[in-house]
């Protein structure tokens, strides 16, 4: 059991002395007086019954019994000082939260775990939504700029050292305008589809070797006519108003293929698809706004999966 005459600032003074290595820096660096942090030292010695620093000629420096110490109070008063400023931030509503996602969940998951995430709350709680491909999005979580990244990202070797955790598996279709040439095909081949434009995934992104995998397995060279793009309004656009074939996320494309505005070929680009989920830096410890909304996402994640089997029964 701690001491009851330990007092915080007994160990907040221990540990700036310990990192100073002088008791005129450290009491600078606290604001107070050198006679002062003397005495705070003292008191804590006094209390332990051990010498806790010992005067060299550049300073002072810590005892075997001081090096004890430092080992257990520093990560002490850092989770304490932690715990104060997560408390803090729920008072004063300052939840923010940073997001990387790909274009496979920005249709439905995203959206949906965004309002629930902020839904039924009188703080402010607000979120940076970053876009681009898995590479760029996983080197900015490995650093820290990003607490999360959503998506379709199991194929990219940029995980490495990050935490992946499965949702739900996606395919990538391939999709035309309601009335395409294609669709009035009796016996659709892969060789029928080299005579139109396509809206691929660019190069070096997890989806574009999909697709690359789809034209080696057919015997396909890559069209000569294509845009390549992770813009799912772009896609969309340009698959509508012309004869282009669009591979697009299962997620992207549900609604406009209910409407009957867009057709997936029979011809399946992929069978079970990827696996969609959320990637974290487990090196860093996540935010109470990080945690909180990994939660939505897992409910919501539960919900896609319900909603699929509804429809398929």
């Amino acid at each position: 059991m701690l001491n009851a005459r330990i007092k915080l600032r007994h160990l907040q003074a221990f540990l700036e002395v310990a990192r100073q290595r002088s008791f005129a820096r450290a009491a600078e660096r606290l604001s107070i007086s050198q006679p002062g942090i003397s005495k705070t030292i003292r008191e804590l010695e006094d209390t332990l019954a051990v010498a806790l620093f010992e005067r060299t000629p550049h300073g002072v420096s810590l005892t075997q019994a001081g090096l004890t110490l430092l080992r257990h109070a520093g990560p002490a008063v850092r989770a304490l000082e932690e715990g104060v400023e997560a408390l803090q931030a729920v008072q004063t509503g300052a939840h923010w939260l940073r997001v990387g996602t790909l274009s496979t969940v920005e249709s439905r998951l995203l959206p949906e775990a965004l309002r629930r995430w902020q839904a039924n709350t009188t703080t402010e709680r607000g979120a940076q939504v970053v876009t681009g491909t898995s590479a760029f999005l996983l080197s900015r979580l490995r650093r820290g700029e990003l607490d999360v990244v959503v998506g379709r990202m199991t194929e990219a070797r940029e995980i490495q050292d990050l935490s992946f955790e499965h949702l739900y598996y996606e395919r990538l279709q391939l999709v035309v305008r309601q009335g395409h040439p294609l669709l009035a095909e009796q016996a659709l081949g892969a060789h029928n589809l080299c005579a139109y434009p396509w809206i691929i995934p660019p190069p070096q992104t997890t989806l574009r070797q999909q697709v690359d995998s789809f034209f080696v397995r057919h015997a396909l060279l890559p069209p000569p006519l294509r845009i390549e793009t992770l813009s799912l309004a772009l896609g969309r656009r340009y698959a509508l108003i012309g004869e282009a074939i669009w591979v697009a996320p299962e997620e992207a494309v549900r609604s406009a293929i209910q409407r009957g505005e867009l057709c997936e070929l029979s011809l399946p680009l992929e069978q079970h698809g990827g696996s969609v989920g959320l990637c974290i830096n487990r090196s860093l410890r996540p935010s109470l706004a990080a945690e909180a909304f990994c939660e939505v996402l897992r409910e919501v994640a539960a919900d896609v999966v319900k909603g699929y089997h509804a429809e398929s029964s």
